[in-house]
């Protein structure tokens, strides 16, 4: 494989962006892979898989490139991030050019990096290439069978999953237009597990140009979160509130089960997150959405300002902010910018918003309290708590669902069903 300089100069651009100035992977490289309109696909995807393999892999090549201390800090210069590049490069056989940026790096050195890599590989925190912290909590929280096995599974590459939109087509027809365009896919059942509405590609590519993704077919949704909708136990006609909705992929699942029958209320404090939600609805033809931004103050959500909503909803969705560390196969970078404080802002944050928001669930109607996190403490142990507090006096807990990624090759996820009685 010949290296470009022009596309290897964008991936050390990109990978400055990350983590120098702490900008998101995924926004950085969607802006990195629209400045140069001459990129093929060939050379799209290399741009695109290198940054998120370097950035998931920062700890491992950072030891062998000797810049502990850079790890640390996050403070890489530019020669610094060459040479994470060079060991990228190095650990995927590929021939290093003769560049000043990668000088010095001869035989004798490739044969050496490729030594200490095994033994790297003893080290748990090394070879899946996670901080200190994150090992020590991951063990403490799972046990060290299984948080190895979990972490190893995260460090995975994630499949791409549609999620078909049933109001304007089948799951059957879908298949057929896909591979008619040469795009093959695949339908998902696995542990005794249906995903009704789920289609796996076969081989893995980006598919938001595809026009039937344009034209509102389907979404783009891992198989995990789409066993929400379904965990909620919707009705055509009930009244659902989704109170941490985001840009609606779940309130747009839940739509298409309930037949544009009934109401959705779609909450969120992002109202550039409802716009996105509104122009996916109207894409997928859905009408039954109406969406709501949270009001805040110093940065701060005032309560009261929910209790027109309060007893309303036959179905409440809580879809909690979270550590996010059961998709770190799609946000390998969510492993850098995570802090223990900032695990426990959150955990307080989980457990405000289910103390609050459960207040609109109606006698009889229902809740999901879910995450996109794999800790017990962010999980099982809020809706323990809740259950146990004066609010939660008038819930009973009905059944839970703990997904976990090496289990399932797909998202950690859990989700908690709760009956107001």
């Amino acid at each position: 494989m010949r290296l470009h300089r022009n596309l290897v100069l964008a991936v050390i651009d990109s990978l400055s962006q990350i983590f120098n100035q702490g900008k998101y992977a995924d926004k950085v490289v969607a802006t990195t892979l629209k400045q140069d309109k001459r990129w093929g696909a060939r050379d799209r995807n290399f741009v695109a898989e290198t940054i998120y393999e370097i950035v998931r892999w920062k700890r491992l090549y950072a030891k062998l490139a000797g810049l502990e201390k850079q790890y640390d800090n996050d403070d890489y210069s530019t020669q610094n991030l060459f040479q994470l590049f060079s060991i990228w490069a190095i650990l995927n056989e590929i021939e290093l050019p003769t560049w000043e940026e990668v000088e010095g790096i001869n035989q004798e050195k490739i044969n050496e990096i490729k030594q200490n890599l095994g033994q790297l590989q003893e080290i748990r925190k090394y070879k899946e290439s996670i901080p200190d912290w994150l090992d020590n909590l991951g063990e403490t929280e799972l046990g060290n069978e299984t948080w190895t096995r979990e972490i190893a599974a995260l460090n995975n590459q994630a499949p791409v999953v549609l999620r078909v939109n049933t109001l304007k087509t089948s799951i059957a027809k879908l298949q057929k237009q896909l591979s008619e365009q040469n795009i093959e896919t695949k339908k998902i059942t696995q542990n005794n597990t249906d995903y009704p509405d789920a289609l796996q590609l076969v081989q893995r590519k980006s598919i938001v140009r595809n026009s039937l993704y344009k034209d509102g077919f389907f979404e783009i949704q891992d198989a995990s979160s789409q066993l929400i909708a379904y965990f909620l136990d919707v009705k055509q006609g009930m009244q659902i509130i989704d109170t941490c909705a985001g840009a609606g992929g779940k309130s747009l699942h839940i739509a298409s089960l309930l037949k544009n029958k009934g109401q959705i209320t779609a909450m969120d404090i992002y109202e550039n997150k409802l716009i996105e939600l509104r122009k996916r609805a109207n894409r997928a033809d859905v009408h039954n959405i109406k969406t709501h931004t949270i009001k805040r103050q110093d940065n701060k959500v005032d309560y009261n300002q929910f209790s027109q909503f309060h007893n309303s909803a036959d179905r409440v969705l809580i879809d909690a902010p979270c550590s996010g560390l059961g998709v770190l196969s799609r946000n390998p970078d969510a492993k850098w910018k995570l802090s223990l404080a900032f695990l426990e802002e959150i955990k307080q944050t989980q457990q405000n918003i289910l103390q609050e928001y459960s207040k609109m669930t109606k006698k009889g109607g229902k809740l999901v309290y879910a995450t996109c996190s794999i800790l017990p403490s962010e999980n099982q142990k809020q809706v323990e708590i809740f259950l146990n507090s004066e609010n939660g006096k008038d819930f009973k807990f009905v059944e839970d669902k703990k997904i976990l990624s090496h289990q399932t090759g797909f998202d950690g996820f859990y989700m908690a069903l709760l009956e107001r009685i």
